[in-house]
């Protein structure tokens, strides 16, 4: 398991994500940006990252923590990320997958929007495309799992 934070200011929120993905040189990558500040359009956040290499650890980490994004690697050594995509289904506040590929084409991100894949990143990793990909991610999944949307949901007879 990594970790790596930004030291916090008064008030700032913290954010954790999830990357699935068995290449470490990737996780790697993705630390860099998210500790570099600021990265994305919410610079009041202090982002973390939480990375597994394989799906089985991935899943047991997602029934037990709260993460509002994914990013999934189209590479797994074990299981694909459209397993992991049918399995978030089953979490209370499901998080919004993002399909992170080498060979990121036009055939893929219509797979994986079609499939309910919030996007899909093209490796290597781009400092500006992850903080406009993921910051939208986090403020469209934000918007949905607040309380009052999920009042609304309530009061519509969706969900309780």
């Amino acid at each position: 398991m990594t970790r790596q934070s930004v030291t916090a200011l008064p008030g700032a929120r913290s954010i954790t994500i999830l990357c699935v993905d068995p290449i470490e040189e990737d996780h790697a990558t993705l630390e860099d940006i998210f500790k570099s500040s600021p990265w994305s359009l919410y610079p009041d956040c202090v982002w973390t990252l939480e990375s597994r290499t394989d799906l089985k650890s991935a899943w047991r980490l997602l029934r037990t923590h709260r993460f509002p994004l994914v990013l999934c690697g189209c590479d797994l050594h074990s299981g694909t990320w459209r397993e992991l995509l049918d399995l978030l289904k089953f979490l209370p506040e499901p998080p919004f997958l993002i399909v992170t590929s080498r060979t990121a084409d036009e055939r893929l991100w219509a797979e994986a929007l079609n499939l309910g894949a919030y996007d899909v990143l093209a490796k290597p990793f781009d400092r500006t495309e992850v903080s406009r990909i993921v910051s939208l991610a986090w403020m469209h999944w934000s918007e949905q799992h607040s309380a009052p949307a999920r009042a609304k949901v309530v009061a519509a007879g969706g969900g309780g």
